[in-house]
């Protein structure tokens, strides 16, 4: 006999119930098992090692973190242009930098280009 919501091929079984009675009991499930100290609770290094896990996993996929890369793009360019830039990010040539000494210390970049960038 198929389900009248087209889960599953029965009607009988949790799999074929209204999905929110579905988190309904296993709402219940999870708060019987905490009061009984039997849920297992991550600890910082458990949680740790999931997180590398997925993050493994993810960044197999190269077209998804191609996407990522492309709107973390976008979207560094459309604050710097909110902010008044040009949506590149402003280099500022210091000690450390390997240009150091091709141009004044502390100087952004933009501003040995466009005079109007300088903060007098």
């Amino acid at each position: 006999m198929a389900n009248v919501q087209g889960r599953g091929t029965g009607s009988r079984g949790f799999a074929s119930m209204d999905p929110q009675r579905q988190r309904q009991i296993a709402s219940q499930g999870g708060r019987a098992a905490h009061v009984q100290g039997t849920a297992h609770e991550f600890s910082s290094e458990e949680a740790r090692a999931a997180g590398r896990k997925g993050g493994e996993a993810v960044s197999r996929n190269r077209e998804h973190m191609a996407e990522i890369g492309r709107r973390g793009g976008e979207s560094r360019g459309n604050s710097a242009q909110s902010r008044g830039g040009n949506g590149v990010g402003r280099a500022v040539l210091g000690r450390d930098s390997p240009d150091a000494g091709t141009a004044t210390p502390g100087i952004a970049i933009s501003e040995l280009d466009d005079p109007s960038a300088r903060n007098n």
